[in-house]
């Protein structure tokens, strides 16, 4: 009984399922004439061929670095004392940064003071020495005046012999003797006034000896050299430094903030001279820098193994934002160019060296043409040849066009 009805239930839904075939059938032959309906023209956004003066911008890498930039250093040898400073803030020229431990400078300024007092001692004696060969000298002229005198006197009488030879003879020995006096006692002088001399030579080595300790002294206290942001230390409480150690710490003046960027040698001949020239940064996360740059001194020569030369900018830098280091793009409008054709850069395609866009014509048929391209604009491409002002080219759908296709454009940017 159940079998039986099973195969009913089998029977009658074969039944249905003919059915819907046969009717399937039906339909589709009663509706299909043998043709395919035509299909519908591709979609494509195009863009026209706009024609305008557009500046044009060079971009070059550039390095910030500090206006001025001075290693601390230690002019003495010494163990480091202590180090007052806060790294990495601002300090004012003068600051202290660093003390050495000054007693071995305080000990030879006061040898050195010590011995400018014993030279000035010695000159002391050798002024005495020179005012007594002075006066020895003085008595001994005045001895030989008189014997001079009397040789003078008794010249007439011994040749009248009213004096005896002896007594001639005795006046003029004397006088020799006395002349002999002189000159010993102008000797004497010399050399007292030569050890003056030697004298005053002496107290001013001692003055500069005494000037060398205290300069000495002073270097013990390591002051920045200018106002700007002193960097972290590089020797600690208790290091040995001398003047052959490295730097102590830099100190680097950032307001401006220099950049440093090299230009080829033919943009440098082609007018991207420097003067003039407005700058923009852009850092590294992509943000522009918000002050304007401007263009602040270009090397003395050109690099003859990159044929670059180095160029560099100033930036107002309030705040000590921007610091040495940092890597960042450098812009700049280097000219104009006049009535340029102007397509955006998604409407160019790159093939092996070559540059094509795709040319929607009047009948909106696609040509693919080749063109010279230019500078990049912003979000545009300058077009040099093969382009006409007005032209419309696709900017969206490129890669499904055919040449000869015809497209429905729709107008976009």
């Amino acid at each position: 009984m159940l079998r039986h009805f099973t195969r009913k239930l089998l029977l009658f839904a074969a039944a249905i399922v003919c059915a819907v075939i046969v009717v399937v059938v039906a339909f589709t032959r009663s509706n299909n004439d043998g043709t395919l309906p035509p299909a519908k023209p591709l979609e494509v956004l195009v863009a026209d061929v706009e024609q305008r003066d557009v500046p044009i911008r060079s971009e070059w890498i550039g390095t910030l670095d500090g206006l001025v930039n001075a290693a601390i250093k230690a002019q003495v040898s010494g163990y480091i004392l202590r180090a007052p400073y806060t790294e990495g803030s601002f300090v004012r020229k003068g600051q202290l940064l660093f003390e050495i431990d000054p007693r071995p400078f305080q000990a030879a300024v006061a040898e050195a003071k010590g011995e400018l007092a014993k030279a000035k001692a010695e000159r002391t004696q050798a002024n005495s020495q020179l005012l007594q060969t002075k006066a020895q000298l003085a008595q001994a002229e005045a001895n030989q005046r008189r014997t001079q005198l009397d040789v003078d006197r008794y010249t007439p009488l011994a040749k009248e012999r009213a004096i005896t030879a002896q007594e001639f003879d005795n006046a003029v020995q004397a006088n020799i003797a006395s002349k002999a006096q002189v000159e010993a006692a102008r000797a004497d002088v010399e050399t007292a006034a030569a050890g003056i001399a030697a004298a005053d030579a002496s107290v001013e080595a001692e003055r500069a000896r005494v000037r060398t300790a205290e300069l000495n002294l002073s270097f013990t206290r390591v002051t920045s050299l200018i106002d700007g942001i002193a960097g972290i230390a590089q020797a600690q409480v208790g290091d040995l430094v001398g003047p052959d150690s490295d730097p102590l710490t830099k100190v680097s003046t950032l307001d401006p903030i220099k950049v440093y960027f090299t230009v080829s040698e033919q943009e440098y001949l082609t007018g991207t001279r420097g003067k003039g020239l407005k700058l923009d940064l852009v850092l590294a996360d992509g943000t522009t820098y918000r002050h304007k740059g401007r263009f602040f001194v270009v090397d003395r020569e050109v690099d003859p193994r990159t044929g670059t030369i180095r160029m560099a900018g100033l930036f107002p830098n309030p705040g000590n934002t921007l610091r040495p280091g940092l890597y960042a793009k450098v812009r700049a409008v280097t000219a104009t160019k006049r009535a340029a054709l102007l397509v955006p850069q998604r409407a160019v395609m790159e093939l092996q060296g070559s540059y094509q866009v795709a040319v929607v014509g009047p009948d909106n048929k696609v040509s693919i043409r080749r063109v010279k391209v230019g500078p990049r604009v912003d979000s545009f491409w300058v077009i040099e040849e093969g382009l006409q002002p007005g032209e419309r080219v696709v900017v969206e759908g490129i890669q499904k066009v055919r040449p000869d296709a015809v497209v429905n454009p729709k107008v976009g940017s």
